[in-house]
């Protein structure tokens, strides 16, 4: 119930975006000789368009590699997708400084795009490298919570607007220089003063029920977010087992992995020297030092190896720049 009730509640919202878009067309349309619904028009669409849902793309900093340099990296990405039933990705790209693995589909044409973050991409082993991917695969949000999550981020742009809204701070230090020069008097409210108050006041009027929604629908996301796991972690076991994704929680969880690599980085060591070290911890067992990294069903150690020498340069790039992750 509560998810029907979430989803009705951001459809509402949604449907607010298009009017705009529709009331901006139709006052253009109805009369499109007159420069004053011309503008009241193009005022309409362009709320609406700052308010429409992002389609999502590329971050800043993510370098793509094309499938022809490194053939590995799509065959396993394939491979882990289609035992979890998902579209592999079309382009895959590398994160230098962030250790979070993301997939998530892109732009008008919804292209399926897979994010690997290097930190903790170099110093996993196979195991934990498949269940990396089938966790990022399984946080691919389905169709309904994918509009939650874009009413509720179109709610916060209408709650910045029209609460967050506050004289500028240039235009209060002029007054008071102007107030100084004048011998310490107050200078009169000028009609942008006016009209800037007028429009606090109008978004904390409007605002209100804004906010209230914003309450309503995040607290109906929130509810709902033990089931969304449950399915995520469920959808990742068809490639991991529990027990490595487990381990992987943990590894990324604490952070432990990054002090030894940032630290044998300043040290100078080389990309190999830093990989073979964060492997020794997958090698120990209580029986004794297995002689390599334990493999997986869909990556062995030769395979993963061969993707070590794809992005052996992204590494190299990566690792000078370890010292700056915190």
């Amino acid at each position: 119930m509560k998810r029907l009730t979430a989803l009705a509640l951001a459809l509402v919202v949604h449907l607010l975006t298009l009017a705009f878009v529709v009331l901006g067309g139709w006052i253009i349309v109805r009369d499109p000789g007159s420069v004053l619904w011309w503008l009241l028009g193009l005022l309409c669409l362009a709320v609406g368009w700052a308010l429409r849902p992002r389609l999502g793309r590329m971050p800043t900093g993510a370098e793509p590699v094309s499938r022809a340099s490194a053939p590995e990296l799509y065959a396993v990405a394939a491979r882990v997708a289609a035992r979890m039933g998902v579209r592999p990705p079309r382009a895959i790209a590398l994160v230098d400084l962030s250790p979070v693995t993301s997939y998530d589909r892109i732009g008008v044409a919804r292209t399926p795009v897979l994010l690997v973050g290097l930190p903790l991409w170099l110093a996993l082993p196979p195991r934990q490298r498949v269940a990396l991917l089938a966790a990022a695969y399984a946080r691919l949000p389905t169709g309904d919570e994918r509009v939650v999550s874009q009413a509720l981020a179109t709610l916060d742009a209408w709650r910045d607007a029209l609460m967050g809204s506050a004289p500028l701070t240039a235009r209060e230090a002029a007054g008071e220089r102007i107030a100084y020069a004048l011998g310490g008097t107050q200078t009169p409210d000028t009609p942008y003063d006016v009209a800037s108050f007028l429009g606090r006041v109008l978004g904390r009027v409007l605002g209100v029920p804004v906010l209230l929604l914003w309450y309503a629908l995040s607290w109906l996301a929130r509810s709902g977010e033990p089931r969304v796991r449950a399915r995520q972690r469920a959808l990742a076991r068809r490639a991991a087992p529990e027990e490595d994704l487990a381990e992987l929680d943990e590894q990324a969880a604490g952070g432990r992995y990054l002090a030894p690599m940032q630290a044998a980085a300043l040290r100078g060591e080389s990309v190999a020297a830093i990989r073979r070290t964060a492997l020794t911890k997958f090698q120990l067992t209580d029986d004794g030092v297995l002689p390599a990294p334990p493999p997986s069903e869909l990556l062995g150690v030769e395979e993963s190896e061969r993707i070590d020498e794809e992005l052996t340069g992204h590494y190299a790039r990566a690792v000078r720049g370890f010292g700056l992750i915190s």
